[in-house]
C-alpha cells in the first residue's frame, strides 16, 4: 500500500526541545492529530479514539525551519478497529525522521463504546461522492 503524504509542517521556535531540534512530544502530537483525522475519514466517524501506538523510532531530529511531511496508510481493517502505519519525512530531502509500525484507533458507538465499522478497504472522498451521484 502506497505511503500518502499529506500534512506538511514547518519546524518553529516554539516546537523545539532544549537541543534545538523538534520536541519529540511535538511531533507525536502532529502524529496522533493526523492519523485521527485519517481514521475519521476512513471510517465516516468522528467518534474514534487512539487505543494503541506501538515501537516510536526516531531516526533523524529535524532543526528550527525544516519542513516536515506526514505520512500515514492503514494497514489492516478489524471489526471496531483501523491500524495505520506512520512515516516522517523531510519534505525537501526526503530524509526519514521516525517511523512508527502500527496506530491504532476505535471505532465508536454514541454510546462511547467500541461499534463495527464495516470498512474492509481504505476508500477516498473523492469516489464516495463521485458514487453517491
Amino acid at each position: 500500500m502506497e505511503m500518502n503524504f499529506h500534512t506538511r509542517k514547518w519546524v518553529k521556535p516554539e516546537d523545539l526541545n532544549p537541543n534545538h531540534t523538534l520536541f519529540g512530544g511535538r511531533l507525536l502530537q502532529w502524529i496522533d492529530e493526523e492519523a485521527v483525522i485519517y481514521a475519521i475519514i476512513q471510517l465516516e466517524n468522528t467518534k474514534v479514539v487512539t487505543k494503541y501506538i506501538s515501537e516510536i523510532n526516531f531516526i533523524n531530529a529535524p532543526v528550527q525551519g525544516d519542513i516536515i511531511e506526514l505520512g500515514i496508510v492503514a494497514i489492516h481493517f478489524g471489526t471496531t478497529s483501523l491500524t495505520m502505519r506512520c512515516e516522517v519525512r523531510n519534505k525537501l530531502t526526503r530524509q526519514p525522521i521516525l517511523t512508527i509500525d502500527k496506530l491504532v484507533f476505535v471505532n465508536l458507538g454514541e454510546d462511547g463504546l467500541p461499534v463495527p465499522h464495516g470498512k474492509t478497504s481504505i476508500s477516498y472522498v473523492k469516489d464516495r461522492l463521485d458514487n453517491a451521484g
